[in-house]
Protein backbone atom coordinates (compact mmCIF):
# COMPACT_ATOMS: atom_id res chain seq x y z
CA UNK A 1 0.00 0.00 0.00
CA UNK A 2 1.08 3.61 -0.43
CA UNK A 3 3.25 5.33 2.15
CA UNK A 4 2.03 8.63 3.65
CA UNK A 5 4.53 11.50 3.78
CA UNK A 6 4.48 15.23 4.39
CA UNK A 7 4.90 15.54 0.63
CA UNK A 8 1.68 13.60 0.04
CA UNK A 9 -0.39 16.28 1.82
CA UNK A 10 -1.97 18.09 -1.10
CA UNK A 11 -0.23 15.83 -3.65
CA UNK A 12 -2.03 15.29 -6.92
CA UNK A 13 -0.94 11.63 -7.31
CA UNK A 14 -0.31 8.84 -4.82
CA UNK A 15 3.38 8.05 -4.33
CA UNK A 16 2.68 4.39 -5.04
CA UNK A 17 4.81 1.51 -3.84
CA UNK A 18 8.51 1.00 -3.23
CA UNK A 19 10.45 0.63 -6.46
CA UNK A 20 10.67 -2.91 -7.76
CA UNK A 21 14.10 -4.54 -7.35
CA UNK A 22 14.85 -4.19 -11.07
CA UNK A 23 14.95 -0.38 -10.51
CA UNK A 24 15.82 0.04 -6.81
CA UNK A 25 19.29 -1.41 -7.37
CA UNK A 26 20.06 1.81 -9.29
CA UNK A 27 19.05 4.16 -6.45
CA UNK A 28 20.73 5.32 -3.26
CA UNK A 29 17.95 5.51 -0.68
CA UNK A 30 14.26 4.74 -1.02
CA UNK A 31 12.08 5.79 -3.93
CA UNK A 32 8.47 4.99 -4.83
CA UNK A 33 6.74 4.52 -8.17
CA UNK A 34 3.15 5.02 -9.25
CA UNK A 35 2.81 4.26 -12.96
CA UNK A 36 0.04 6.58 -14.11
CA UNK A 37 -0.11 5.10 -17.61
CA UNK A 38 1.79 2.69 -19.81
CA UNK A 39 -0.44 3.32 -22.83
CA UNK A 40 1.08 5.47 -25.56
CA UNK A 41 3.54 7.55 -23.59
CA UNK A 42 4.61 5.91 -20.29
CA UNK A 43 4.28 8.32 -17.35
CA UNK A 44 5.25 7.48 -13.80
CA UNK A 45 5.04 9.48 -10.59
CA UNK A 46 8.41 8.96 -8.90
CA UNK A 47 8.84 10.04 -5.27
CA UNK A 48 12.20 10.15 -3.49
CA UNK A 49 12.73 10.14 0.27
CA UNK A 50 15.18 12.80 1.54
CA UNK A 51 18.69 12.00 0.31
CA UNK A 52 17.49 9.51 -2.30
CA UNK A 53 18.81 9.81 -5.84
CA UNK A 54 19.24 7.58 -8.83
CA UNK A 55 22.53 6.54 -10.39
CA UNK A 56 23.97 8.31 -13.37
CA UNK A 57 22.13 6.99 -16.41
CA UNK A 58 21.47 7.58 -20.10
CA UNK A 59 18.19 7.42 -22.02
CA UNK A 60 19.20 6.18 -25.45
CA UNK A 61 17.11 7.44 -28.38
CA UNK A 62 13.92 9.02 -26.93
CA UNK A 63 15.06 10.92 -23.86
CA UNK A 64 12.86 11.88 -20.90
CA UNK A 65 10.88 14.82 -19.52
CA UNK A 66 10.61 15.50 -15.78
CA UNK A 67 7.64 17.51 -14.47
CA UNK A 68 8.37 18.43 -10.84
CA UNK A 69 5.27 18.14 -8.64
CA UNK A 70 6.56 18.34 -5.06
CA UNK A 71 9.44 18.92 -2.68
CA UNK A 72 12.96 19.96 -3.58
CA UNK A 73 15.49 18.03 -5.61
CA UNK A 74 18.26 18.18 -8.18
CA UNK A 75 19.02 17.34 -11.78
CA UNK A 76 22.57 17.17 -13.10
CA UNK A 77 24.04 16.42 -16.50
CA UNK A 78 27.57 15.06 -16.71
CA UNK A 79 30.14 17.88 -16.78
CA UNK A 80 27.63 20.53 -15.63
CA UNK A 81 26.57 21.96 -12.27
CA UNK A 82 23.53 20.45 -10.51
CA UNK A 83 20.28 22.42 -10.92
CA UNK A 84 17.95 22.77 -7.94
CA UNK A 85 14.37 21.79 -8.76
CA UNK A 86 11.03 22.92 -7.30
CA UNK A 87 7.34 22.24 -8.08
CA UNK A 88 6.46 23.54 -11.54
CA UNK A 89 9.96 23.05 -12.97
CA UNK A 90 10.28 21.12 -16.23
CA UNK A 91 13.46 19.31 -17.30
CA UNK A 92 13.84 18.16 -20.90
CA UNK A 93 16.50 15.45 -20.93
CA UNK A 94 17.84 14.90 -24.42
CA UNK A 95 18.69 11.42 -25.64
CA UNK A 96 22.25 10.31 -24.85
CA UNK A 97 22.72 12.84 -21.98
CA UNK A 98 24.39 11.21 -18.96
CA UNK A 99 22.55 12.53 -15.89
CA UNK A 100 20.99 11.86 -12.48
CA UNK A 101 18.06 13.28 -10.49
CA UNK A 102 16.78 12.95 -6.96
CA UNK A 103 15.84 14.57 -3.66
CA UNK A 104 17.73 17.13 -1.65
CA UNK A 105 19.20 15.70 1.54
CA UNK A 106 16.53 17.40 3.69
CA UNK A 107 13.44 17.17 1.47
CA UNK A 108 11.11 14.71 -0.17
CA UNK A 109 10.96 15.15 -3.95
CA UNK A 110 8.44 14.07 -6.54
CA UNK A 111 8.26 14.31 -10.32
CA UNK A 112 6.38 12.84 -13.21
CA UNK A 113 8.78 10.94 -15.47
CA UNK A 114 7.63 11.05 -19.07
CA UNK A 115 9.42 8.63 -21.38
CA UNK A 116 9.78 10.13 -24.86
CA UNK A 117 8.82 7.38 -27.31
CA UNK A 118 11.38 6.33 -29.92
CA UNK A 119 12.12 3.15 -31.83
CA UNK A 120 14.89 1.22 -30.08
CA UNK A 121 14.89 3.39 -26.95
CA UNK A 122 16.54 2.01 -23.82
CA UNK A 123 18.03 3.09 -20.50
CA UNK A 124 21.63 2.46 -19.52
CA UNK A 125 22.28 2.52 -15.77
CA UNK A 126 25.75 3.61 -14.70
CA UNK A 127 27.69 4.39 -11.50
CA UNK A 128 26.15 5.85 -8.31
CA UNK A 129 26.35 9.59 -7.66
CA UNK A 130 29.41 10.24 -5.50
CA UNK A 131 28.41 10.79 -1.82
CA UNK A 132 31.01 13.54 -1.42
CA UNK A 133 29.79 15.50 -4.45
CA UNK A 134 26.13 15.01 -3.46
CA UNK A 135 26.91 16.14 0.12
CA UNK A 136 28.18 19.49 -1.21
CA UNK A 137 24.76 20.40 -2.65
CA UNK A 138 22.84 22.88 -0.48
Amino acid sequence: MSKTTDLSKGAIFSIGDKLPEKFSQYFIGQAYLNMLTTTGVPIGNVTFEPGCRNNWHIHHKGGQILLVTGGRGYYQEWGKEAIELHPGDVVNIPPEAKHWHGAACDSWFSHLAVEVPADGSSNEWLEPVDDKAYGKLK
